[in-house]
């Protein structure tokens, strides 16, 4: 008895534009083309003409796909959330439209610290439930791949809850997490006016116990006049070295501190935020190829004035991303759409780089640029398909999705 015909691809996407952002300088774009995958990894991207069989399309897949020359891009990356917290913050944003500074309310006892409460006193399944319903709001806009942080535990064990919450979510939804351990986040109320200790906690318990338990991909830490210094900053780094975790950083949030050049000494995958960035840093992270994460939605969301510096970072050739930040306190946004619009028209940026801040600079800033980020031939099939014109409509729109379907793997 003969065996089936094995075919080239699982499925082929025909009749089918696509944005690959495969190349340096532009959308790396390809016009009425095919694209085929097997086993969730792109095989073939060209012409129909290019295919074995091309006047016989059935033949060359299990499942072909016509997209009606829509537009195929690779899955959207959303590289910095704190997606997983109890409670929320509206109160706090009520304050601050009658005046008072973040500042202001941090020291008072509100900003990380309320949401420190509500995320000890909530259980995994609360949190897990929570954080799903602002999940499925981001898969909407076609996100195949997300950063979520801890932070909010600020004890070993609320982290470690955090964290399996986090690893959860990429069970249990068709999304790849990447879990980053923030246990210098905020000082706890426990440890007030003892900021030494609680890093000494963060050094010998939580880091080696989150390793051990393999929780976390990256370590991060909030470099900041309110957060941690540049010395408890390093020495958390240093730690992280030595459990063989990558590093990132808050940097520069709120003022200049040199934790982004700090980040860069260390190599790590990326400095977010950067509005106080200093050239002396930037220089620094074009050397060690750190990723600049820039977050339009905290930048609009407290109103702030002092812009990254945009032009410095593009003439040093670092790098740029963009994320949602999604945070209970600073950014509540649910949407990576909104973010590219909001980093054209606040940040300057323009369409193309807004839409590599969310692909190709967005994987690197996860240390996944080997397989995701752009379509190519070996990379995994991660993508979208939008009913648009040009890839550059994603930035250019306000509300609404243009969004059609989308391939994990």
């Amino acid at each position: 008895m003969s065996q089936p015909e094995t075919k080239p691809f699982d499925y082929l996407i025909h009749n089918v534009n696509v944005a690959s952002m495969a190349t340096h300088g532009d959308y790396g774009i390809i016009e009425n083309a095919c694209l085929g995958v097997k086993s969730g990894v792109i095989e073939f991207i060209g012409t129909q003409e290019q295919l074995t069989a091309p006047n016989e399309l059935e033949s060359n897949a299990e499942t072909v796909i016509n997209a009606h020359n829509q537009w195929l891009t690779p899955g959207l990356i959303d590289c910095h959330t704190h997606l997983v917290y109890g409670g929320n913050r509206a109160n706090e944003f009520e304050m601050r439209l009658n005046g008072a500074s973040y500042e202001d309310i941090a020291k008072a006892g509100g900003g990380i610290l309320s949401s420190v409460s509500a995320t000890r006193a909530a259980t995994e399944q609360q949190l897990f439930e929570t954080a799903s319903k602002r999940l499925k709001s981001l898969l909407k806009e076609g996100l195949t791949t997300i950063e979520i942080k801890s932070g909010y535990g600020l004890d070993t064990e609320t982290e470690i809850k955090m964290l399996k919450v986090a690893r959860r979510l990429g069970k249990e939804f068709p999304v790849r997490v990447s879990t980053t351990f923030l246990g210098a986040h905020a000082l706890p109320p426990e440890y007030k006016d003892r900021a030494d200790d609680y890093i000494d906690l963060v050094r010998n318990e939580m880091l080696p116990t989150i390793a051990e338990l393999e929780l976390a991909d990256a370590v991060d830490a909030f470099c900041e006049n309110i957060g941690f210094s540049y010395q408890q900053t390093q020495k958390v780094f240093e730690t992280a070295k030595q459990l063989g975790l990558p590093v990132k950083l808050h940097a520069e949030q709120l003022s200049d501190q040199s934790g982004a050049g700090l980040a860069a000494d260390f190599g790590a995958l990326s400095a977010d935020h950067l509005e106080y960035l200093s050239h002396e840093s930037i220089d620094k992270m074009a050397q060690s190829g750190t990723v600049a994460v820039l977050l339009p939605g905290a930048f609009y969301f407290l109103r702030e004035t002092k812009l990254p510096p945009i032009q410095a970072l593009r003439d040093k050739q670092v790098p740029m991303a963009i994320a949602t930040d999604s945070n209970p306190g600073t950014s509540p946004a649910e949407s990576l759409l909104l973010m590219l619009n909001m980093a054209c028209t606040l940040f300057r940026m323009t369409p193309l780089e807004s839409l590599q801040g969310v692909t190709v600079n967005a994987a690197k800033a996860l240390g996944l640029s080997k397989e995701i980020g752009t379509l190519e031939v070996g990379k995994k099939a991660d993508m979208v398909l939008w009913d648009i014109d040009h890839p550059n409509q994603l930035s250019y729109q306000l509300g609404g999705s243009n969004w059609t379907r989308t391939f994990k793997g």
